[in-house]
Protein backbone atom coordinates (compact mmCIF):
# COMPACT_ATOMS: atom_id res chain seq x y z
CA UNK A 1 0.00 0.00 0.00
CA UNK A 2 1.41 3.40 -0.93
CA UNK A 3 1.87 6.41 1.30
CA UNK A 4 -0.85 8.24 -0.59
CA UNK A 5 -3.34 5.46 0.15
CA UNK A 6 -2.54 5.44 3.85
CA UNK A 7 -2.63 9.10 4.78
CA UNK A 8 -5.99 10.69 5.49
CA UNK A 9 -7.63 12.97 2.93
CA UNK A 10 -7.34 16.08 5.08
CA UNK A 11 -3.73 15.45 6.14
CA UNK A 12 -2.67 14.67 2.58
CA UNK A 13 -3.97 17.99 1.22
CA UNK A 14 -3.29 20.17 4.29
CA UNK A 15 -1.09 22.52 2.26
CA UNK A 16 -3.91 22.99 -0.26
CA UNK A 17 -6.36 23.81 2.55
CA UNK A 18 -3.93 26.33 3.98
CA UNK A 19 -3.56 28.01 0.59
CA UNK A 20 -7.35 28.19 0.27
CA UNK A 21 -7.53 29.70 3.76
CA UNK A 22 -4.93 32.29 2.78
CA UNK A 23 -7.06 33.36 -0.18
CA UNK A 24 -10.30 33.28 1.85
CA UNK A 25 -8.74 35.22 4.73
CA UNK A 26 -7.29 37.91 2.48
CA UNK A 27 -10.65 38.26 0.72
CA UNK A 28 -12.49 38.46 4.05
CA UNK A 29 -10.07 41.09 5.31
CA UNK A 30 -10.51 43.17 2.17
CA UNK A 31 -14.31 42.98 2.38
CA UNK A 32 -14.57 43.62 6.13
CA UNK A 33 -11.99 46.41 6.23
CA UNK A 34 -11.47 48.02 9.63
CA UNK A 35 -14.61 46.42 11.07
CA UNK A 36 -12.81 43.07 11.45
CA UNK A 37 -10.66 44.66 14.16
CA UNK A 38 -13.63 44.14 16.49
CA UNK A 39 -12.49 40.52 16.81
CA UNK A 40 -8.93 41.46 17.70
CA UNK A 41 -10.17 43.58 20.62
CA UNK A 42 -11.90 40.63 22.36
CA UNK A 43 -9.05 39.95 24.77
CA UNK A 44 -8.70 38.72 28.34
CA UNK A 45 -5.18 38.95 29.82
CA UNK A 46 -3.75 39.40 26.29
CA UNK A 47 -5.46 36.17 25.13
CA UNK A 48 -7.73 36.75 22.15
CA UNK A 49 -11.03 35.00 22.93
CA UNK A 50 -12.08 33.92 19.39
CA UNK A 51 -8.62 32.54 18.69
CA UNK A 52 -8.42 30.87 22.11
CA UNK A 53 -11.70 29.01 21.50
CA UNK A 54 -10.60 27.88 18.04
CA UNK A 55 -7.15 26.78 19.15
CA UNK A 56 -8.61 24.92 22.13
CA UNK A 57 -10.93 23.07 19.76
CA UNK A 58 -7.85 22.18 17.68
CA UNK A 59 -5.75 20.93 20.57
CA UNK A 60 -8.33 19.06 22.67
CA UNK A 61 -8.89 16.30 20.06
CA UNK A 62 -5.13 15.63 20.15
CA UNK A 63 -4.88 15.58 23.92
CA UNK A 64 -7.85 13.26 24.37
CA UNK A 65 -5.93 10.53 22.50
CA UNK A 66 -2.95 10.53 24.88
CA UNK A 67 -2.84 7.84 27.53
CA UNK A 68 -0.32 8.86 30.19
CA UNK A 69 -0.42 5.42 31.76
CA UNK A 70 1.78 4.36 28.83
CA UNK A 71 4.70 6.24 30.44
CA UNK A 72 5.26 3.21 32.69
CA UNK A 73 6.82 1.56 29.63
CA UNK A 74 9.50 4.26 29.38
CA UNK A 75 12.33 1.84 30.12
CA UNK A 76 11.48 -0.48 27.23
CA UNK A 77 12.84 1.95 24.65
CA UNK A 78 14.97 4.25 26.77
CA UNK A 79 17.53 4.86 24.02
CA UNK A 80 14.88 6.10 21.58
CA UNK A 81 13.23 8.29 24.20
CA UNK A 82 16.60 9.63 25.30
CA UNK A 83 17.39 10.57 21.70
CA UNK A 84 13.97 12.19 21.24
CA UNK A 85 14.25 14.31 24.39
CA UNK A 86 17.82 15.34 23.56
CA UNK A 87 16.94 16.46 20.03
CA UNK A 88 13.60 18.06 20.93
CA UNK A 89 14.79 20.10 23.90
CA UNK A 90 18.58 20.46 23.72
CA UNK A 91 19.08 20.80 19.97
CA UNK A 92 15.98 21.77 17.97
CA UNK A 93 14.97 25.08 19.67
CA UNK A 94 18.49 26.43 19.35
CA UNK A 95 19.22 25.35 15.77
CA UNK A 96 15.85 26.80 14.69
CA UNK A 97 16.78 30.14 16.27
CA UNK A 98 20.25 30.09 14.70
CA UNK A 99 18.97 29.27 11.18
CA UNK A 100 16.23 31.91 11.43
CA UNK A 101 18.60 34.57 12.77
CA UNK A 102 21.18 33.87 10.04
CA UNK A 103 18.65 34.13 7.22
CA UNK A 104 16.38 36.91 8.50
CA UNK A 105 19.04 39.16 9.96
CA UNK A 106 21.77 38.59 7.35
CA UNK A 107 20.96 36.66 4.16
CA UNK A 108 17.56 38.31 3.63
CA UNK A 109 18.38 41.64 5.31
CA UNK A 110 17.98 43.53 2.03
CA UNK A 111 14.46 42.15 1.48
CA UNK A 112 12.83 42.86 4.85
CA UNK A 113 12.84 45.59 7.46
CA UNK A 114 14.64 45.01 10.78
CA UNK A 115 11.28 44.98 12.57
CA UNK A 116 9.92 42.30 10.22
CA UNK A 117 13.09 40.24 10.60
CA UNK A 118 12.73 40.36 14.39
CA UNK A 119 9.08 39.32 14.19
CA UNK A 120 9.80 36.41 11.86
CA UNK A 121 12.63 35.30 14.14
CA UNK A 122 10.25 35.34 17.12
CA UNK A 123 7.75 33.17 15.24
CA UNK A 124 10.50 30.71 14.28
CA UNK A 125 11.63 30.48 17.91
CA UNK A 126 8.08 29.63 19.00
CA UNK A 127 7.91 26.87 16.38
CA UNK A 128 11.29 25.48 17.36
CA UNK A 129 10.35 25.25 21.03
CA UNK A 130 7.16 23.28 20.30
CA UNK A 131 7.86 19.76 18.98
CA UNK A 132 5.00 17.93 17.29
CA UNK A 133 2.18 16.27 19.24
CA UNK A 134 -0.70 15.11 17.05
CA UNK A 135 0.64 14.72 13.53
CA UNK A 136 3.52 12.54 14.74
CA UNK A 137 0.98 9.71 15.04
CA UNK A 138 0.35 10.08 11.31
CA UNK A 139 4.06 10.19 10.41
CA UNK A 140 4.80 7.22 12.65
CA UNK A 141 2.01 5.21 11.05
CA UNK A 142 3.24 6.01 7.54
CA UNK A 143 6.79 4.94 8.36
CA UNK A 144 5.65 1.72 10.09
CA UNK A 145 6.72 3.05 13.47
CA UNK A 146 5.95 1.27 16.72
CA UNK A 147 2.53 2.61 17.79
CA UNK A 148 3.11 1.96 21.49
CA UNK A 149 6.50 3.68 21.42
CA UNK A 150 5.01 6.66 19.58
CA UNK A 151 2.32 7.00 22.25
CA UNK A 152 4.95 6.90 25.00
CA UNK A 153 7.20 9.49 23.35
CA UNK A 154 4.29 11.86 22.71
CA UNK A 155 3.11 11.52 26.33
CA UNK A 156 6.59 12.17 27.71
CA UNK A 157 7.14 15.03 25.28
CA UNK A 158 3.92 16.77 26.34
CA UNK A 159 4.89 16.56 30.00
CA UNK A 160 8.31 18.08 29.24
CA UNK A 161 6.56 20.76 27.18
CA UNK A 162 4.74 21.97 30.27
CA UNK A 163 8.05 22.63 32.00
CA UNK A 164 10.49 23.52 29.22
CA UNK A 165 8.55 25.63 26.71
CA UNK A 166 8.40 28.91 28.63
CA UNK A 167 12.04 28.94 29.89
CA UNK A 168 13.43 28.05 26.45
CA UNK A 169 11.33 30.67 24.64
CA UNK A 170 12.20 33.31 27.23
CA UNK A 171 15.90 32.47 27.04
CA UNK A 172 16.02 32.62 23.22
CA UNK A 173 13.99 35.85 23.10
CA UNK A 174 16.53 37.34 25.50
CA UNK A 175 19.58 36.05 23.61
CA UNK A 176 18.37 37.33 20.25
CA UNK A 177 17.04 40.60 21.62
CA UNK A 178 13.34 40.18 20.79
CA UNK A 179 11.88 43.53 21.86
CA UNK A 180 8.59 44.00 23.69
CA UNK A 181 7.34 47.55 24.08
CA UNK A 182 4.25 49.17 25.59
CA UNK A 183 1.97 51.69 23.88
CA UNK A 184 4.42 54.48 24.72
CA UNK A 185 7.26 52.64 22.99
CA UNK A 186 9.03 51.77 26.24
CA UNK A 187 10.68 48.35 26.48
CA UNK A 188 8.87 46.15 29.00
CA UNK A 189 11.00 43.01 28.83
CA UNK A 190 9.86 39.50 28.04
CA UNK A 191 6.19 39.07 29.10
CA UNK A 192 6.57 35.83 31.04
CA UNK A 193 3.06 36.24 32.44
CA UNK A 194 1.64 36.03 28.92
CA UNK A 195 3.84 33.03 28.12
CA UNK A 196 2.72 31.17 31.24
CA UNK A 197 -0.92 32.11 30.63
CA UNK A 198 -0.67 30.82 27.06
CA UNK A 199 0.72 27.47 28.21
CA UNK A 200 -2.05 27.13 30.79
CA UNK A 201 -4.80 28.03 28.32
CA UNK A 202 -3.51 26.16 25.28
CA UNK A 203 -1.76 23.15 26.87
CA UNK A 204 -2.67 22.53 30.50
CA UNK A 205 -6.45 23.00 30.24
CA UNK A 206 -6.96 20.89 27.07
CA UNK A 207 -4.47 18.33 28.42
CA UNK A 208 -6.42 17.89 31.67
CA UNK A 209 -9.73 17.90 29.82
CA UNK A 210 -8.42 15.35 27.34
CA UNK A 211 -7.03 13.09 30.06
CA UNK A 212 -10.28 13.18 32.04
CA UNK A 213 -12.37 12.55 28.92
CA UNK A 214 -10.13 9.67 27.85
CA UNK A 215 -10.46 7.87 31.17
CA UNK A 216 -14.18 8.59 31.62
CA UNK A 217 -15.27 7.63 28.12
CA UNK A 218 -13.21 4.45 27.92
CA UNK A 219 -14.47 3.39 31.34
CA UNK A 220 -18.14 3.97 30.45
CA UNK A 221 -18.20 3.22 26.72
CA UNK A 222 -15.20 1.00 26.09
CA UNK A 223 -12.03 1.48 24.10
CA UNK A 224 -13.54 0.33 20.81
CA UNK A 225 -16.32 2.93 20.97
CA UNK A 226 -13.85 5.62 22.01
CA UNK A 227 -11.55 4.96 19.04
CA UNK A 228 -14.07 4.06 16.35
CA UNK A 229 -16.93 6.43 17.20
CA UNK A 230 -15.89 9.30 19.47
CA UNK A 231 -12.52 10.13 17.88
CA UNK A 232 -13.96 9.94 14.37
CA UNK A 233 -16.77 12.32 15.32
CA UNK A 234 -14.31 14.65 16.99
CA UNK A 235 -11.87 14.85 14.07
CA UNK A 236 -13.96 17.30 11.95
CA UNK A 237 -14.11 19.69 14.92
CA UNK A 238 -10.33 19.94 14.96
CA UNK A 239 -10.16 20.40 11.19
CA UNK A 240 -12.82 23.14 11.12
CA UNK A 241 -11.16 24.95 14.03
CA UNK A 242 -7.75 24.84 12.34
CA UNK A 243 -9.07 26.19 9.04
CA UNK A 244 -11.15 28.87 10.79
CA UNK A 245 -8.10 30.04 12.74
CA UNK A 246 -6.06 30.31 9.55
CA UNK A 247 -8.81 32.31 7.82
CA UNK A 248 -8.94 34.69 10.78
CA UNK A 249 -5.17 35.15 10.87
CA UNK A 250 -4.94 35.86 7.15
CA UNK A 251 -7.89 38.23 7.32
CA UNK A 252 -5.61 40.38 9.47
CA UNK A 253 -2.44 39.53 7.54
CA UNK A 254 -3.94 40.12 4.10
CA UNK A 255 -2.59 43.60 3.46
CA UNK A 256 0.87 42.62 4.67
CA UNK A 257 0.95 39.66 2.30
CA UNK A 258 -0.29 41.70 -0.64
CA UNK A 259 2.35 44.35 0.06
CA UNK A 260 5.11 41.76 0.59
CA UNK A 261 4.24 38.61 -1.41
CA UNK A 262 7.80 37.30 -1.07
CA UNK A 263 7.51 37.19 2.73
CA UNK A 264 6.06 33.68 2.83
CA UNK A 265 8.85 32.28 0.62
CA UNK A 266 11.57 34.01 2.65
CA UNK A 267 10.13 32.71 5.91
CA UNK A 268 9.75 29.19 4.51
CA UNK A 269 13.41 28.76 3.54
CA UNK A 270 15.02 28.59 7.04
CA UNK A 271 12.03 26.64 8.39
CA UNK A 272 12.47 24.02 5.66
CA UNK A 273 16.23 23.80 6.19
CA UNK A 274 15.67 23.33 9.92
CA UNK A 275 13.14 20.53 9.32
CA UNK A 276 15.51 18.52 7.12
CA UNK A 277 18.46 19.21 9.43
CA UNK A 278 16.68 17.90 12.52
CA UNK A 279 15.43 14.82 10.69
CA UNK A 280 18.85 13.89 9.38
CA UNK A 281 20.71 14.49 12.62
CA UNK A 282 18.13 12.40 14.54
CA UNK A 283 18.06 9.64 11.93
CA UNK A 284 21.87 9.36 11.78
CA UNK A 285 22.12 9.43 15.57
CA UNK A 286 19.44 6.75 15.84
CA UNK A 287 21.24 4.49 13.41
CA UNK A 288 24.52 5.10 15.26
CA UNK A 289 23.02 3.86 18.54
CA UNK A 290 21.42 0.97 16.62
CA UNK A 291 17.74 1.84 17.00
CA UNK A 292 15.32 -0.33 15.08
CA UNK A 293 13.49 1.36 12.21
CA UNK A 294 10.17 1.26 14.09
CA UNK A 295 11.77 3.35 16.87
CA UNK A 296 14.18 5.48 14.84
CA UNK A 297 11.52 6.70 12.38
CA UNK A 298 9.03 8.19 14.90
CA UNK A 299 11.95 9.59 16.93
CA UNK A 300 13.12 11.50 13.85
CA UNK A 301 9.62 12.58 12.87
CA UNK A 302 8.57 14.10 16.21
CA UNK A 303 11.52 16.50 16.23
CA UNK A 304 11.28 17.42 12.55
CA UNK A 305 7.63 18.47 12.77
CA UNK A 306 6.10 21.14 15.00
CA UNK A 307 3.24 21.67 17.45
CA UNK A 308 2.19 24.55 15.22
CA UNK A 309 -1.19 25.00 16.93
CA UNK A 310 0.56 26.04 20.14
CA UNK A 311 3.09 28.21 18.30
CA UNK A 312 0.34 30.05 16.41
CA UNK A 313 -1.67 30.66 19.58
CA UNK A 314 1.29 31.97 21.59
CA UNK A 315 2.44 34.20 18.71
CA UNK A 316 -1.01 35.78 18.59
CA UNK A 317 -1.09 36.22 22.37
CA UNK A 318 2.37 37.82 22.48
CA UNK A 319 2.45 39.85 19.28
CA UNK A 320 -1.12 40.08 17.94
CA UNK A 321 -3.11 38.61 15.08
CA UNK A 322 -1.57 40.83 12.43
CA UNK A 323 2.05 40.38 13.52
CA UNK A 324 4.96 38.99 11.55
CA UNK A 325 5.48 36.41 14.30
CA UNK A 326 1.97 35.04 13.74
CA UNK A 327 2.61 34.94 10.00
CA UNK A 328 5.85 33.00 10.51
CA UNK A 329 4.11 30.34 12.59
CA UNK A 330 1.40 29.96 9.95
CA UNK A 331 4.07 29.44 7.28
CA UNK A 332 5.14 26.50 9.45
CA UNK A 333 1.69 25.00 8.85
CA UNK A 334 1.95 25.71 5.13
CA UNK A 335 5.19 23.78 4.58
CA UNK A 336 4.70 21.02 7.14
CA UNK A 337 2.91 18.35 5.12
CA UNK A 338 4.86 18.38 1.84
CA UNK A 339 8.20 18.35 3.67
CA UNK A 340 7.16 15.67 6.14
CA UNK A 341 5.80 13.47 3.35
CA UNK A 342 9.17 13.73 1.62
CA UNK A 343 10.82 12.60 4.87
CA UNK A 344 8.34 9.72 5.17
CA UNK A 345 9.45 8.52 1.74
CA UNK A 346 13.12 8.80 2.72
CA UNK A 347 12.56 6.90 5.97
CA UNK A 348 10.72 4.11 4.16
CA UNK A 349 13.37 3.94 1.43
CA UNK A 350 16.12 3.63 4.06
CA UNK A 351 14.24 1.10 6.12
CA UNK A 352 16.33 -1.83 4.95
Amino acid sequence: MTTENKIGFFEKYLTAWVLICIAAGILLGAIAGDSISVLSDLNIFTINIPVAVLVWLMIYPMMVQIDFSSIQYFSRNWKGLGLTLTINWLVKPFTMAIFAYFFFEHVFAAYMSPDDAEQYLAGAILLGAAPCTAMVFVWSYLTKGDANYTLVQVSVNDLVLLIAFVPIVGFLFSVFGIDFSNAAGQSIGIPYKTLFTSVIVFVVIPLLAGYASNKLLIKNKGKAWFEEVFLKRLKPVSIIALLSTLVLIFAFQGQTILNHPMAILLIAIPLAIQTYFIFFITWISGRFIKLEHCICAPSAMIGASNFFELAVAVAIALFGLNSGASLATVVGVLIEVPIMLSLVRLANRWRY
